[in-house]
């Protein structure tokens, strides 16, 4: 069997792409070099090791160690490059002696290392937006953070107006009106109350569907469980400032943060010291064919009708079933080829009240795929894998991982399993013309309306992500919300064979005949 260092010196010049044939040839010469096919050159990562060690002094960053002749293995030194990344290595170009990827435009492309992706700031944020579930035992921790970012941080604060209406946080509200238990929780807070009245006048306050927050945020903190992130993210449905999510909820699988130093944890942050996790949003937009009907005939009409009866249909509107409902008037949900909403965690397609089956047709880039017959459907980014389409049977995955997830839900197949597609494709989703009812469409659990005969769903992913902090890193949060929000994998170890079993499995004689002793004495 040949040793590692066997092994490097019959490398070729394929094995390390660009590497020319007198560096394959001349052996081991690389010095802890190795080439990396996204930089395209050379990197000597050994060399700054080799340097410490004869200095006297030990690296502790992890890698390989120095091998007797001073010079790591080509093997070993990509082993260790390759644990560094979450990225999946650069393919080799070359198939074989003849065979390679034709080069064209479309490879041009920069991917980051998820690893890798840490916060800056390139100016100091200066306008922090807080969220706070709607709970009283969040009332506490929400006044002392407000409190210590405004004298301490010199920050200004955003909340959402339903806050000041808080009944718990103002003093003019009539306690004769109210229930018993009431009153004792309003007197029970009435310390948190007055420290937020000293802090009341220097607030912003907004109000989600009236004002727009685009460009004006620098730095999001959610206090509460998953939920508000998921509200954060419907808040900015473009470029989202960075989020740092609180655990005060009952889950909490994206609120990585404690509570009880949070002064030392956001400083940090404010400082730059945080790492990044990407949580790409799906945008989707709805497509109704009264509105396609319209755009084909003002294309027609502009083609052959007189511009007098022209102007005449540019004005029709359409009434027929296959219109909107009342539940359809938000124009951020009634897309007209422009027009989308952002959600982070899925989008739901179900039969609603029916009682028959959705009958559902699936397009992949324009190419028909499946037809989903059962209760619906749910496409689900990797932050929502962990969410409804878990529940529906599908497999968890990392939020660094580019792709969508399309999970049925409750199929009437028995083959039907959950597929993941990669995350540039786009998903075209309609109802089949045989299908015997219509469908209903959520977005992260909000904005519930109906899909007709005719109408169609696009879904994509969105260029504009989710930058949550970590607590720690993006392998050992999510693993952590693993083991603590699901109960991943958790179940009682098996016993090792006791020395009875040892005994028993032995085959000896004697062995046996202690064993029908033991028998006829417990018997």
């Amino acid at each position: 069997m040949s040793s590692p260092h066997d092994i490097t010196k019959a490398t070729s010049a394929q094995s390390v792409p660009g590497a020319s044939a007198a560096e394959a040839t001349s052996g081991p010469s690389y010095h802890g070099s190795y080439f990396d096919e996204q930089e395209n050159h050379l990197l000597n990562v050994n060399n700054a090791r080799q340097k410490l060690a004869s200095n006297g002094s030990a690296s502790s960053a992890p890698g390989p160690g120095i091998l007797t002749n001073g010079t790591a293995s080509d093997i070993e030194m990509r082993w260790w490059w390759r644990t560094r990344s979450l990225n999946a290595p650069s393919p080799v170009q070359q198939f074989g002696p003849c065979g390679r990827i034709m080069k064209n435009s479309a490879m041009v492309m920069q991917i980051q290392d998820p690893a890798s992706q840490r916060l800056t700031w390139y100016k100091p944020p200066l306008t922090v937006l807080v969220i706070k579930k709607k709970d009283s035992q969040v009332l506490l921790p929400f006044v002392q953070l407000v409190e210590w970012l405004v004298q301490e941080k010199n920050m200004v604060v955003w909340v959402e107006s339903a806050v000041l209406e808080d009944k718990l946080l103002r003093d003019d509200v009539k306690l004769d009106h109210e229930s018993p238990k009431f009153r004792q929780v309003h007197e029970y807070y009435s310390g948190v109350r007055s420290r937020f009245l000293g802090l009341r006048e220097k607030l912003v306050t907004f109000k989600d569907g009236r004002d727009d927050l685009t460009d004006r945020i620098d730095f999001i903190v959610c206090l509460g469980g998953d939920g508000t992130l998921l509200y954060a993210s419907q808040l900015f449905q473009q470029s989202v400032p960075p989020v740092m999510a609180f655990y005060l909820g009952s889950l909490g699988f994206l609120t990585p943060f404690q509570c009880d130093n949070f002064q030392e944890q956001v400083t940090n942050v404010l400082e730059g010291h945080a790492a990044l996790t990407l949580r790409s949003r799906l945008r989707c937009s709805i497509h109704r064919k009264a509105e396609r009907r319209k755009e084909s005939l003002q294309q027609a009409s502009s083609n052959v009708i007189k511009p007098s009866v022209q102007r005449q249909y540019s004005n029709v509107g359409f009434t027929d079933s296959t219109a909107c409902n009342n539940n359809c008037s938000n124009a951020a949900l009634q897309p007209s080829g422009q027009n989308s909403i952002l959600v982070l965690n899925e989008v739901v397609i179900n039969r609603g009240p029916s009682p028959y089956l959705s009958n559902i047709d699936i397009f992949l880039d324009g190419k028909y795929i499946t037809s989903v017959q059962g209760d619906g459907l749910i496409v689900s980014t990797p932050t929502g894998s962990t969410a409804y389409a878990a529940a529906a049977g599908a497999s968890m995955i990392h939020p660094s991982v580019p792709a969508i997830l399309v999970t049925p839900i409750c199929p009437h197949s028995l083959s039907f399993r959950p597929i993941v597609v990669p995350a540039g494709v786009e998903l075209k989703i309609s109802i089949s013309p045989d299908s015997r009812n219509t469908s209903r469409v959520s977005f992260d659990g909000r904005n519930d309306q109906e899909l007709n005969h005719g109408d169609s769903l696009r879904v994509t992913t969105s260029i504009y992500p989710v930058p949550s902090i970590c607590a720690q890193d993006q392998i050992s949060d999510w693993f952590d919300s693993l083991a603590e929000g699901l109960h991943w994998n958790v179940r009682k170890r098996q016993k090792c064979l006791d020395e009875l079993s040892d005994l028993t499995a032995s085959g000896s004689e004697d062995t046996l005949d202690e064993f029908d002793n033991l028998k006829m004495f417990d018997s």
